[in-house]
């Protein structure tokens, strides 16, 4: 088996008394797309941040490509970061840049690289995503909510990262419009060799985005495994977190 790109050993992360990880552990392989899944405050966020390096973990290693990033130096973080593409959950886009520059911000702030060429990469990952080129010019405000969460997925994969994260990639968006950002998601994850990491509550997106599934519950990994096997499983905390149920062990308690 290969080395995982992403693996996350025993990690725990507190703010004063709210212990938010507890020991979590898990793996994300070369082009694998994993759904991390669970109630509001269980760490999802957090993790992702610890993975990111913008949180300090309290104990426990972060192994990209085997190498610990826990207290590793800023540079060989900024140059970790550079590998990394994100799609935030409001999209997060500059509402003072037009939309080519958006996606091109990584290129030109991170990379240095000439705006020339830049904007030539971003019109080619405004293709990528089904947007007309003539938005290019145009600032996000002027966009609806699904074009914009297209300009913010073209930014995310902008500098063929080795791995994207992505933070609730649909919310906000009508079912149709939910559709086609998780076919483009699928589609340029696909495209561009990538490993993918989502954090969504939208079980119709987790199916069609990820190939393997984690459920955090109270700051700890309780389960794991593909897509085929989370509905299939007799564990009840899948079975009531994946159908919506009002009893179940995350409400008995």
């Amino acid at each position: 088996m290969s080395q995982p790109i992403i693996s996350v050993k025993n990690l725990y992360k507190s703010f004063g008394d709210n212990h938010v990880l507890r020991g979590i552990s898990l793996d994300l392989g070369a082009q694998e797309s994993l759904g991390i899944i669970g109630g509001s405050g269980t760490g999802k966020s957090v993790l992702i941040k610890c993975i990111l390096g913008l949180i300090e973990p309290d104990e426990g290693e972060i192994l990209i490509n085997g190498e610990n990033m826990v207290g590793a130096r800023s540079a060989k973080r900024q140059q970790l970061i550079q590998s990394f593409g994100m799609l935030f959950q409001g999209g997060a886009l500059f509402d003072s840049l037009p939309v080519w520059h958006n996606i091109a911000f990584g290129l030109i702030h991170g990379q240095n690289m000439d705006k020339v060429k830049a904007r030539k990469i971003a019109m080619e990952k405004l293709e990528a995503v089904d947007l007309d080129l003539k938005v290019a010019d145009i600032f996000p405000a002027e966009l609806s909510g699904g074009m914009q969460k297209r300009v913010a997925l073209a930014r995310a994969i902008a500098t063929n990262p080795k791995v994207i994260f992505f933070d609730e990639p649909t919310t906000g968006l009508d079912p149709i419009v939910s559709a086609t950002i998780n076919d483009l998601i699928r589609r340029c994850v696909k495209d561009i060799g990538a490993s993918a990491m989502t954090i969504t509550h939208d079980m119709h997106s987790l199916r069609i985005i990820a190939d393997r599934v984690g459920l955090l519950f109270q700051g700890g990994l309780i389960w794991n495994g593909t897509v085929s096997e989370m509905d299939k499983t007799k564990n009840p905390y899948v079975n009531q977190f994946i159908n919506g149920l009002p009893q179940g062990p995350f409400t008995d308690r």
